[in-house]
């Protein structure tokens, strides 16, 4: 074979030498970009850059990484290496699949431990002097790091680098010392709140969705799109377990659309995206983590839990809006008709003159859903200034806030009186500047907001007063997670 044949044949194998432009792209690509991302872009020192990891960023935005780089990290800017063409051409080719379906053995996955500390020989009390049931760990998406927040002196702790993209919000040991940080390119991270250390990391697959910490805190479970499966970890060390195939009873290969856990239950709730099934996996004694699988009337994109965990809120198109599933006989019980698409996901609930109530933001349609939990039945829909991601309350707390992410007044934050459901106020914290995603305090008497931009901050506000309290500049901060709310599945919060 001449020398000059297999770069070629490499490039021909991968764009399908279809078009000239993708061609030298993908040429471009090996010269330039693989020794950091991948001959075949699952990543390596750089992030993994398949259409799958890429989704959620515009291609503006991948176009402005090339030409300039991205500060706070290894990727340097190529304004001087590719001209406007090419650096067009590479967003193409970048959002292009390959020819042949990435795979991620459980050879790779072994293969990419990685152990920095034993956990045996550090102190098992907090060395921090701050409260370690009010730490905060805070998702600085802009320039991929975390950060560990005093949640009494609103103060940065730690700060450290994150894989890219963290995805699916992390998850806590029960004793809320280790915290489980998870990449949309598919890698897990161990680090340890008591000492403020990374402990291991691991590759678990390609794309991942998200994550879930057992009950009794033994296992890690990590739901991939790609390739679809479960991956079981050792929640000591993040070592392989088990690596279950999303395949459905009719041999239907799936994604996994989400993965929680269900304490009372002693199970992870499993939702698949490409089958008409939910699984739950029991966590208890000595699990074999075989699925339990339960019919559902549609594909699941996400879904929430009733307060006892004995019932499943299930997004779901075909249902136009959810369906609401029993997990104990493993039964729908009826649909939610629901305009739009609600996000269930990120639903909260509350006590509404002594009867639990659940209201969902739709990421589709500018209203809220305020449903009641015993009939079901819609109880009112609250018109809000457009399509919204995230709810978040707490007991302590008179108010609901949700955010309108997805619509042109996106600077916008609005608070829902959970008695009256009427809006009590509308704040615009930092106008002009997309504000979204709260989190409170363990004790309800503060909260946190995220103004997600390059020039962002943390608002802290007083939860009662509404008074600001502190601004913390940070680059694009998007979720923010209180130890003590997570680990106790508190009211208002995500779990």
């Amino acid at each position: 074979m001449k020398r000059g044949l297999l770069p070629l044949l490499w490039v021909s194998a991968v764009v399908g030498a279809a078009d000239p432009a993708l061609e030298h792209a993908a040429n471009d690509y090996r010269q330039h970009c693989q020794s950091c991302h991948g001959a075949n872009r699952f990543g390596g020192t750089g992030p993994a850059l398949l259409p799958e990891s890429l989704s959620r960023i515009k291609p503006d935005e991948i176009r402005s990484v090339i030409q300039n780089g991205r500060p706070a990290s290894q990727m340097a800017g190529f304004a001087n290496v590719f001209n406007p063409a090419q650096i067009d051409a590479l967003v193409s080719y970048l959002q292009q699949p390959p020819t042949t379906a990435p795979t991620w053995s459980n050879d790779e996955i072994r293969g990419s431990h990685s152990m920095f500390a034993d956990i045996n020989k550090l102190p098992n009390t907090p060395q921090h002097g701050a409260d370690p049931l009010n730490l905060f760990v805070v998702v600085e998406a802009g320039d991929h790091h975390i950060n560990i927040l005093d949640g009494d002196r609103f103060e940065v702790l730690a700060r450290f680098t994150s894989h890219f993209a963290v995805h699916g919000g992390p998850k806590f040991s029960p004793d809320g010392r280790f915290v489980y940080v998870a990449s949309r390119d598919g890698w897990v991270s161990l680090y340890d709140l008591h000492n403020l250390k990374l402990i291991a990391e691991v590759r678990a697959g390609l794309n991942t969705r998200n994550l879930a910490v057992s009950k009794d805190g033994r296992w890690v479970l990590v739901g991939n799109y790609l390739p679809g499966n479960l991956v079981v970890l050792d929640a000591r060390d993040l070592s392989l377990v088990k690596t279950i195939p999303a395949i459905g009873q009719d041999g239907t290969a799936s994604r996994v659309s989400a993965v929680y856990t269900a304490p009372p239950r002693d199970s992870f709730i499993v939702a698949l995206k490409d089958v008409k099934e939910v699984w739950e996996l029991s966590s208890a004694g000595t699990p074999d983590f075989e699925p339990r699988r339960i019919e559902a009337e549609d594909m699941l994109d996400d879904f929430s839990f009733s307060p006892d965990y004995k019932q499943l809120l299930a997004t779901s198109r075909k249902a136009k809006g959810g369906q609401v599933i029993d997990l104990d006989s493993g039964k729908v019980v009826t649909d939610i008709p629901l305009p739009g698409m609600p996000h269930l996901g990120s639903g909260t609930y509350w006590k509404r003159n002594g009867q639990w109530v659940f209201a969902t933001p739709n990421i589709s349609k500018g209203l809220i859903s305020v449903i009641d939990f015993k009939t079901w039945k819609l109880i009112k829909e609250i018109p809000t200034l457009g399509p919204g991601f995230f709810m978040r309350s707490h007991v302590n707390s008179r108010y609901a806030w949700t955010d309108v992410f997805f619509g042109p007044d996106n600077d916008a934050i609005h608070l829902i009186d959970k008695q009256t459901l009427e809006i009590a106020r509308t704040l615009r914290p930092m106008p002009g500047k997309t504000a979204a995603h709260v989190e409170f305090t363990r004790d309800g008497r503060h909260l946190l907001l995220s103004i997600w931009a390059t020039d962002g901050a943390l608002i802290v506000y007083d939860s009662d007063t509404l008074e600001e309290i502190k601004r913390i500049p940070m680059n694009k901060p998007s979720g923010k997670y209180n130890v003590g709310n997570k680990i106790e599945f508190v009211e208002g919060t995500s779990h």
